[in-house]
């Protein structure tokens, strides 16, 4: 693809995230945006316009993927047909940025798995918070043993989710939103995962509430074994009335991470209490101020330079296995080993 622009589509197009993506796309030189997909063609129509796009829009996704000159599409859909899009996407040889869930059940997560590890495209899946400033911030605190040996995590998504969403009433069903894990809490997994930084090998949860517009438990609670030693735990309720939070916190051997508050006996000997890093935290659920052009550009420059990009759907797979496992704990009553078998 040397001198040519890559070729973007985008279904779902008419979404706030959709917006974010388009935005971010626009920023960069390497990327044109050749087609927005939706079932509503006037509002698709609408959406190019808003953003001053040239290209065509399709109601049919399917004729979209025809294009030879598409090489990656973003899948802004809602959860419940992200696999399926994900898997028509890696069959028409499209490279693939896919928002969370990837799939809501383990045969549809094996299906995309391997749908694109046939196809050998490139994919990354928007755990955007992967590229917030304080994330990498504590990143290069834990690469650096500020905190010593990392021995217990702790993080949480706490997002009561309101009827004013758009999202709100597919989100809160099992057929299309599957649980408060997969559905949001997948954020807080896939953080701890990413802190950790080892293989999950067993999962304990519990979980409950009192909101009974959900059709599953809105608030669940897990507790996960890592292979190194390290215990995490995930709390997620989206049925919290407070502002949208994602604690972090990180208890180490000579340390302690709290946010971007840091304790290290290890840089800081007479230390009496917790220094304030500065930075960019992830302190609103809403997606606006999410770093979707760092992860645009991410997977822009892997294609272009023939590297993994991260988090793609194999290292995305983990995450959700952890999370339909709590699932399965809480509904059964007993821990649920990891990986899941099938």
């Amino acid at each position: 693809m040397e001198g040519q622009k890559i070729g973007v589509g985008i279904v779902g197009a008419t979404g706030w995230v959709a917006g974010e993506y388009i935005k971010a796309f626009k920023q960069n030189p390497n990327a044109e945006i050749v087609g927005l997909c939706s079932r509503d063609l006037r509002a698709t129509e609408k959406r190019r316009n808003e953003y001053g796009l040239t290209c065509q829009v399709y109601t049919d996704y399917a004729q979209m993927l025809a294009r030879e000159d598409l090489h990656l599409v973003t899948i802004c859909t809602p959860d419940f047909l992200h696999a399926e899009q994900g898997i028509q996407a890696a069959e028409a040889g499209k490279h693939l940025i896919i928002e969370k869930a990837i799939a809501l059940t383990l045969r549809d997560l094996r299906a995309l798995q391997s749908a694109v590890n046939r196809a050998k495209i490139k994919t990354v899946v928007s755990f955007v918070l992967r590229w917030n400033p304080m994330f990498g911030i504590i990143k290069s605190l834990l690469a650096k043993e500020a905190i010593g040996v990392l021995f217990y995590a702790e993080v949480d998504y706490l997002h009561g989710r309101r009827e004013h969403y758009r999202s709100y009433d597919w989100s809160r069903k099992i057929a299309t939103g599957g649980s408060a894990l997969l559905g949001a809490g997948c954020h807080a997994v896939d953080a701890l995962r990413y802190f950790v930084d080892a293989e999950a090998v067993e999962v304990m949860a519990y979980a409950g509430g009192y909101d009974k517009n959900y059709e599953y438990p809105p608030t669940i609670v897990a507790m996960i074994r890592f292979k190194n030693g390290v215990i995490g735990k995930v709390s997620c309720s989206r049925e919290v009335r407070m502002p949208y939070m994602l604690p972090v916190r990180l208890f180490g051997s000579r340390g302690t991470i709290l946010d971007n508050k840091l304790f290290s006996e290890a840089w800081l000997p007479g230390q009496t209490d917790f220094t304030t890093i500065p930075t960019v935290t992830p302190s609103s659920g809403d997606v606006t101020h999410h770093p979707f052009q760092a992860e645009v550009d991410h997977i822009l420059e892997c294609i272009l330079t023939h590297k993994t990009p991260q988090p793609d759907v194999e290292d995305a797979v983990k995450t959700h296995e952890i999370c339909l496992a709590a699932d399965l704990s809480a509904e059964q009553g007993y821990p649920v080993k990891l990986p899941l078998a099938g």
